[in-house]
């Protein structure tokens, strides 16, 4: 028997640089159902193209919707891994990749999510030596990636982009949060 059908899931809309790296950070936390890599936060008419967003002139930033059991994870524990898995210090960039749609947003869906970012927000600001830049703006509209893009890592391994830069995060990710991740055979 299927037991997710009677499930509630809620959703999360983050943006930590290249959704690459986020949607492979995402698929490792024990609780989350799905991630679907995106754009958001533009102001473009139309669905956007990957091609479109990297210029930087969409407006739109590279995102991820994050489908999580709350009974499971929290959304203050997904924000902890999010903002704990890319630099949420740098404006407007993370590592090489430069331009507002590299930039480290929280998209919140309701006023609940609002104030336990805020409350994340705050808190990170400890963690940090530099202030967090991280913008927190509520969700308009997600528009999903092209399907090349869906679960990027686990499909490109042994792409050098993802060898050199996601990977290293998922084993920080695995020293970090190893308590609230999926386990080995999942």
């Amino acid at each position: 028997m299927d037991n997710t059908k009677n499930k509630q899931f809620e959703t999360a809309t983050l943006g930590g640089g290249c959704f690459w790296c986020t949607e492979a950070v995402m698929l490792e936390v024990n609780g989350v159902e799905n991630v679907v890599s995106g754009y958001s936060g533009g102001d473009t008419p139309g669905k956007p193209t990957y091609r479109e967003v990297c210029t930087g002139q969409t407006g739109h930033a590279e995102v991820i919707q994050v489908q999580f059991d709350p009974e499971i994870i929290s959304y203050k524990d997904l924000l902890h891994i999010f903002m704990t898995s890319h630099d949420p210090t740098t404006l407007n960039r993370q590592g090489a990749d430069r331009g507002t749609q590299y930039r480290s947003v929280i998209y919140y869906h309701d006023q609940n999510q609002k104030e336990t970012a805020e409350e994340v927000l705050n808190e990170m600001g400890d963690f940090y030596d530099d202030p967090v830049v991280t913008e927190l703006s509520p969700l308009d509209v997600f528009y999903e990636a092209e399907a090349n893009h869906q679960d990027y890592y686990r499909n490109n391994t042994s792409q050098g982009y993802c060898r050199i830069v996601i990977t290293p995060k998922l084993n920080k990710l695995r020293q970090m949060h190893a308590d609230k991740l999926k386990t080995a055979s999942a």
